[in-house]
């Protein structure tokens, strides 16, 4: 060592020793004044950059177009006890897993005794660090209302960074951010967390858009190709899949198509012009975030294969497709949590079977802009057409079976032919990409494409003042997306569920309760026979027959066959169902412990 100290130069300083780290570097000379001034500088550069206000005016715009969830985050939910509660302890259980058994994250603690139970609907798995944060089911509540908020910045983010990157102005990318935030149809959707988040797929977009150099004003441009842009797109659309197929699904094909048209007009270029440049590191980047991005879809869609090979009523039929698909008058039409347009379109929804699938408004304000932005638009008029085409079949596909009558050729077309399909039941979902379409055609209406006046000039004055006048749409879009969204009570936990031991069953087992359940079981989550799905899974369903005359000799030795140790009978909610004399059943001679916690009965049977 001491020879090879002895042939370095003389001056190079030790890496960590007193003159790299001493008073010279982190002296007066070095962070004086002067060197404040600039660090001060710098930091008010970054709290005045584009990316910063857009993201915390996001945020702020959630807090407050989804006021009042912040104001009781432990206490109210946004909606209804319903999918809400289930969207919670998915988040909890996605973490829970995780952190203690990543290999069975699929066999969930719920519907016991059956396997691959957390595909019994969308996962949103994606979410799962937030479930590592926290414990119970006061937690999950708290952690589902701030998602609910975060969800609404993140798509106007996505949507705004989408737009900019395909060349739209500011104010141009703000319609298109608040439009596909806070468009009126999502107002519907407040109970469906895994409906809700959508910004991961503009999000993802923009970042491939970026990565490849590639814009609606000035098309492909190699020397703007950034391969770790492109990287971490692929690596946003993965995780906007693990959040669950209703949506996810749509976006891997609307991927694959964009691949497949990308590719074709590289190798179209490349046969009349000779081989454009395109940089082997952003070819690498794409072709391992693909083989990436396939490889999440793959491993997502395996439980629900399985799934659907065990419980073939889990499968979609045309016939529950067509209970939810919306007539042509459901996309001019909000739904009631709608500030401005709920109480003016009742009639509207009055003639609609299923009105919280079917108002799929996706504001008035934006279609005009839209519509605009076919004639007066800073995009060429070929990428105008193509947007109005994707509009009109993102649209046709929302409309599932009444397109054409049946919907096939549509929307029954892909359910019968192409995987994965038959899984998705609300076709209306689809809006969100009419909305999205809708968000960059009306930014190209809002985008000026002259180049700026000389400064201090008459018309530079004018400009300004034109600009602050582009601020009035976006508050335009915003007014439509008011809402009336109730904030109802959470479900509180029960004494009797407290410390509860697996594998255990809560009477009544039915209706909506069941997600109830879900959610307290939170609480060290416990094995449980009970919960809720599209479909009843028949040991479910025989479990059910079995336990209706609970406590009896048959029920008790049925439940000990299967292996349940615990029965909390909870008699509040037992009204109108099996159990609801059930509190007064004696349990002489049933060899079973009965005791009273709080205002529930908790039977061991062991």
């Amino acid at each position: 060592m001491s020879e090879v100290r002895a042939t370095a130069p003389a001056a190079a300083p030790e890496r960590w020793g007193p003159k790299r780290w001493g008073p010279k570097r982190w002296g007066p000379k070095r962070w004086g004044p002067g060197r404040g001034r600039a660090v001060a500088v710098r930091l008010g550069l970054l709290a005045r950059h584009e990316w910063t206000l857009a993201v915390l005016g996001s945020l702020l715009l959630a807090a407050v177009l989804t006021w009042p969830t912040l104001r009781d985050l432990a206490g109210t939910i946004p909606q209804d006890t319903g999918d809400p509660t289930l969207q919670a302890w998915q988040v909890a259980w996605g973490g829970h897993a995780l952190l203690t058994d990543p290999t069975q994250v699929w066999h969930s603690n719920t519907f016991w005794p059956e396997p691959y139970t957390y595909a019994y609907s969308d996962t949103l798995l994606g979410y799962a660090p937030f479930g590592m944060i926290g414990h119970g089911p006061v937690a999950a509540v708290v952690r589902y209302n701030l998602l609910y908020v975060l969800v609404h910045a993140l798509a106007f983010v996505g949507a705004y960074a989408l737009s900019r990157q395909l060349g739209a102005g500011w104010a141009g990318a703000a319609v298109a951010g608040a439009s596909f935030a806070y468009a009126p149809w999502k107002l519907a959707q407040a109970g469906h967390l895994h409906v809700l988040s959508i910004g991961g797929i503009a999000l993802a977009l923009a970042m491939l858009a970026r990565g490849h150099g590639w814009s609606l004003r000035h098309g492909y441009r190699p020397d703007r190709a950034r391969p770790g842009w492109a990287g971490a797109g692929w690596l946003v659309a993965a995780w906007q899949v693990s959040l669950g197929f209703g949506i996810g699904l749509p976006f891997a094909y609307v991927l694959g198509l964009l691949c497949l048209g990308a590719a074709g007009g590289y190798g179209w270029s490349w046969w009349r012009r000779g081989r454009p440049a395109f940089p082997r590191r952003l070819l690498v980047a794409d072709l391992a975030g693909g083989a990436f991005f396939a490889g999440v879809t793959l491993l997502m869609a395996a439980p629900y294969f399985e799934v659907v090979a065990r419980h073939p009523a889990g499968r979609r039929t045309v016939e529950q497709i067509a209970m939810f698909s919306p007539p042509v008058r459901g996309f001019l039409t909000a739904p009631p949590e709608s500030w401005l347009w709920g109480d003016r379109h009742i009639a509207a929804r009055a003639t609609l079977s299923f009105a919280g699938e079917m108002t799929l408004l996706p504001g008035m304000m934006l279609i005009g802009l839209a519509v605009a932005g076919l004639f007066f638009s800073a995009w060429r008029l070929r990428h105008r057409l193509a947007l109005a085409a994707g509009v009109l079949v993102s649209a046709a596909l929302a409309a599932g079976t009444t397109l054409f009558g049946d919907g096939d050729p549509g929307y029954v077309t892909l359910v019968e032919h192409v995987p994965g399909w038959d899984g998705v039941r609300t076709p209306g979902r689809l809006v969100l990409w009419t909305t999205l379409l809708l968000g960059v055609l009306a930014a190209g209406a809002l985008t000026v494409r002259e180049p700026d006046p000389e400064p201090g000039s008459p018309g530079g004055r004018w400009r300004r003042w034109g600009q602050a006048a582009l601020v009035l749409p976006m508050l335009l879009v915003l007014a439509e997306g008011v809402n009336r969204t109730p904030h109802v009570p959470a479900p509180v936990q029960p004494a009797a569920l407290h410390g509860l031991r697996g594998p255990a069953l809560v009477l009544p087992s039915d209706g909506i309760r069941e997600f109830h359940v879900m959610l307290w079981s939170t609480d060290g989550f416990p094995q449980v026979a009970n919960g809720l799905a599209s479909f009843t899974p028949a040991g479910q369903q025989e479990i059910r027959a079995a336990s209706g005359g609970f406590p009896d000799a048959a029920s008790v030795a049925y439940l000990r066959g299967i292996g349940v140790r615990t029965v909390v009978l909870l008699p509040a909610y037992a009204a109108g169902t099996p159990w609801a004399d059930a509190e007064a059943r004696p349990v002489d001679g049933l060899g079973i412990r009965r005791e009273t916690v709080g205002d529930g009965l908790v039977y061991h049977l062991d």
